[in-house]
């Protein structure tokens, strides 16, 4: 309780804060983040095409653009050559790394032609807060002998912020995190609000499962797959439009937005690291520009050291004699995981790109653990039978990914319309093997009276295929139709092979009632259309989205077959937003989404490796259904700190849940508890989220984000246990210090109070049916925790173009899950501590040149002289 009221006062300081901050913009008068005066490089970028007076277009044409400056040597003003072009073939010109201060004078010239001179202004007015308009600039068609009026300025800011706020997303700039330098996405996702992570890497928002994007496309990548350094941003949608897939449930999407590099030239970074247990991690990414061709390349490699330990304490309530079995776990973990990827863009004109991508993902872990198992029965009488046991576990799991991405974009002549098609694979295969040798013993240290011998065998393989394409049509500066057509094919296939050794014989013998070879088919196909326009200050968004899906299962063991098919749903989405007086807006959305059951939740194949939690896939799901409302309000105060506040209830139909039911044990023969999966009724969620960012100084900024919720479980089957509501409280805070002599500094923090458990962990594809931990089928609640992390950073050699990060997670050992459950068969506690105080040293390097002539031809010269004569 003390940490809520702690985290509460923090907040409130926060919120007095931005109220009292003196006005005038940024603290030291500046850009965010206190960059006082500073001014960005040169990255205007014009482009457009030349027609004649009968619509042809004009090769050969000069495009000069000036700047007026004051000459300091005679102390008056005059116009100065910043760029110049010759037009292409078909009439085309492009002008980069133009300056966005001030205004610029574009002159088209041509013999027999008149004059043409129009002003450009990148930089006109202060931007609305927290939006970044684009650097690029299309001026569409120009004809020289009709007069065309000119176009509006473009408003562009010279630093991105924290955090700023769409009408249907919150963007989260994460290239400044250095505590997780070094690391993946799932170190990224720690310090971003509104996501949760635990220590088994599970990511939730607002208490629920999202879905992952990788710009802008459904990803079967996980999130320790995705390299940290590749990521500029995070984009938090809460409630997604009809433009995005409807799966995904009531928690939305995750969409993570790679770096990208277009400027002229070449640049890249490398960067190694290695923690406190040897485990070593290296990356390189370069980008390369040149003319109509964009190539970029990545790597990275990350090895696997970790170490987890966990404790579970059940007593059963259901068996006679009554048992209590306490469970001891130390695993290692090792191996790695390996990420490339490489992307050629081409520049068919200014106005066509051509792209195409490709990524290889390698990863081989080798996990082991020592299980320690201590057993004590109770008879009625009162006599006590004690044993003990102790399991080793050896694991090897691959997977090999690879991934193609084939894209085209056209932008229309009228500014911000376009069209993208686009098509995306991505296929893996993994192998999953492990052996269990459990050793029977008296007591601990007594004699050994058996043992028992197991291994699992493992295999499988997927394939995803999205093809999608979207068109905008924009009618005037705040009307826009926007519409798409998707189409999703999912195809997977696991074999699972259980054996048991025969001391006797000396061999494995297949067990096969507990063995299965699977597959699974999942077809989903959409369109949609959204809908935008504003009228003053008030701004709505109405879109409506038709998905068809189907998916079929098989035992090819046994060819029994399971299938569902769903005709066309409907998922409509409202956005309504009222900017008011003094920089604050308020905002109201609903949407429906859909939640389709995954792999593992379907698959009937009994896992009981772990015979205090065994689980079992349930084929005959259904998908389930969430309604989301939410109500959001935003002040921008002096200083542009900001205050973002949300309100949100959902509502979910077929709820996809966990479930205990007493069985039989097909690998023993013997009555056993089984995890499995069912549809419940319904289930409701209410809850309110706080995020403030605060620029305190030109040199300190801090973030504070806070979700307190509460939610219900109506199962409407009386053999279920209902989760009895709770609210809930998780807080997370961001301090960011840039201190003398190039050094950085930032302190992470969560706080989680006590909770429900889970309802429902979606697990992803790749190496095995997922780690059992204490069920949330189960009555029950995570006790409260915290962790704190930090890290330092030195930047040095020119430009800051080197850099050193020590970094420290979870540094007094206080993350992790510690669980209370109950249910009709059993009480349960559970807790489990994985790497803590981790420590990481980590270099990275940027070099490169951005220079506009670094590869042009010599030949050039003679462009060059026709230009300047063009300008007489």
């Amino acid at each position: 309780m003390q940490k809520i009221i702690w985290l509460l006062a923090l907040l409130t300081c926060s919120i007095t804060v931005n109220a009292q901050m003196p006005g005038g913009g940024m603290p030291g008068g500046g850009m965010p983040g206190g960059q006082a005066g500073a001014r960005p490089a040169n990255i205007g970028h014009l482009y457009g095409k030349i027609l004649d007076s009968d619509g042809k277009p004009m090769p050969y044409t000069s495009v000069i653009v000036f700047q007026n400056r004051l000459d300091s040597a005679t102390g008056t003003r005059k116009d100065v050559l910043v760029k110049g072009v010759m037009t292409q073939n078909n009439g085309d010109f492009s002008l980069e790394e133009l300056p966005i201060f001030g205004p610029l004078q574009l002159k088209i010239s041509a013999t027999g032609y008149k004059p043409y001179t129009q002003t450009i202004a990148f930089l006109t007015k202060k931007p609305a807060p927290g939006t970044i308009p684009s650097f690029d600039k299309d001026l569409g068609n120009i004809k020289l002998t009709a007069s065309i009026s000119q176009l509006q300025g473009v408003t562009v800011t010279g630093a991105k912020p924290l955090m700023k706020m769409d009408m249907d997303k919150k963007v989260f700039n994460v290239e400044q995190n250095i505590t997780s330098t070094g690391g993946t996405a799932l170190d990224v996702m720690k310090n971003v609000p509104s996501v949760n992570v635990d220590i088994d890497g599970n990511v939730t928002m607002r208490n629920a499962a999202p879905q992952l994007f990788i710009d802008g496309r459904p990803t079967t990548l996980t999130l320790e797959q995705i390299p940290a350094d590749a990521i500029e941003s995070v984009e938090v949608i809460t409630a997604p439009s009809a433009k995005y897939d409807a799966s995904g449930g009531g928690a939305g999407i995750l969409n993570i937005v790679l770096k990208k590099n277009r400027k002229t030239g070449y640049n890249g970074n490398i960067r190694a690291g290695v923690d406190k247990r040897g485990a070593i991690n290296g990356g390189i990414d370069f980008n390369l520009r040149q003319d109509k061709v964009n190539i970029t390349a990545s790597g990275m490699i990350n090895q696997n050291k970790g170490r987890t330990t966990g404790l579970t304490d059940r007593t059963s309530l259901n068996t006679d004699p009554l048992t209590h079995i306490v469970q001891d776990n130390e695993s290692r973990n090792g191996g790695g995981f390996a990420f490339a990827r490489l992307g050629l863009d081409y520049f068919a004109n200014n106005r066509t790109t051509l792209s195409v991508s490709g990524v290889k993902v390698h990863g081989s872990m080798k996990p082991t653990s020592t299980l320690d198992i201590d057993a004590d029965t109770t008879y009625t009488n009162g006599r006590s039978i004690h044993s003990y046991g102790r399991r080793l576990t050896n694991s090897n799991r691959v997977f090999n990914g690879t991934g193609l991405v084939l894209g085209m974009k056209h932008l229309f002549p009228h500014e911000g319309e376009e069209l993208t098609v686009d098509a995306n694979y991505f296929g893996g295969a993994f192998d999953n093997n492990s052996t269990y040798n459990t050793n029977y013993y008296t007591s601990r240290g007594g004699t050994l009276t058996g043992n028992e011998l197991q291994k699992i065998e493992g295999n499988g393989k997927m394939r995803n295929i999205t093809i999608q394409t979207d068109y905008v049509k924009p009618f005037n500066a705040t009307t826009k139709l926007e519409a798409g057509l998707r189409a999703g094919i999912r195809h997977t296939e696991n074999n699972n092979y259980n054996y048991l050794y025969d001391n006797s014989k000396e061999v494995y013998n297949l067990i096969p009632n507990v063995s299965s070879n699977y597959e699974n088919n999942e077809n989903v196909y959409a369109g949609y259309a959204t809908f935008s326009s504003s009228i003053n200050n008030f701004s709505y968004k109405l879109g409506l989205r038709a998905e068809s899906s189907n998916y079929d299962g098989k035992l090819t063991q046994t060819n029994e077959k399971f299938s569902n098919s769903y005709p066309v749903s409907l998922f409509p989405t409202v956005f309504l937003s009222q900017k008011l007086k003094n920089s604050q807006e308020l905002q109201l959305s609903y949407n429906r989404r859909i939640n389709r059951p995954n792999f593992f939740q379907l698959i009937p194949f009994a896992d009981s490796t772990d015979k205090l939690n065994i689980t079992k896939g349930n084929p005959n799901l259904v998908p389930e259904f969430t309604q989301s409302l939410e109500f959001s309000y935003m002040k921008t105060f002096k200083g542009n700190h900001t205050l973002l506040a949300s309100a949100y209830y959902k509502y979910t139909d077929h709820l996809i849940t966990s479930y205990t039911s007493q069985e039989t044990d097909e690998a023993t023969g013997s009555t056993a508890l089984i995890n499995t999966y069912i549809n419940a009724n319904s289930s409701h969620t209410t809850g309110a989220e706080i995020t403030v960012q605060n620029y305190l100084t030109k040199w300190w900024d801090i973030s504070t984000n806070l979700n307190i919720y509460n939610s219900k479980i109506n199962t409407g089957d009386s053999a279920a246990v209902e989760q009895d509501a709770l609210w809930s409280l998780y807080g997370k805070f961001n301090s960011n210090f840039k201190l003398p002599a190039s050094f950085d500094i930032q302190l992470t923090a969560t706080y989680q109070s006590k909770t429900n458990l889970p309802v429902n962990n979606q697990k992803q594809f790749g190496g095995g049916p997922p780690d059992m931990v204490a069920q949330s089928s189960s009555q029950g609640y995570i006790r409260p925790f915290y962790g704190i992390d930090i890290a330092i950073k030195k930047s040095f050699l020119k430009s800051k173009a080197a850099s050193v990060t020590l970094s420290v997670s979870d540094i007094f050992r206080s993350r992790k899950t510690d669980q209370y459950s109950s249910s009709i068969y059993f009480v349960q506690n559970y807790n489990r501590l994985r790497d803590p105080q981790m420590i990481k040293l980590n270099f990275a390097y940027r070099f490169g040149k951005v220079d506009v002539s670094l590869f042009k031809r010599k030949s050039q010269g003679a462009n060059g002289a026709n230009m300047m004569d063009g300008m007489q």
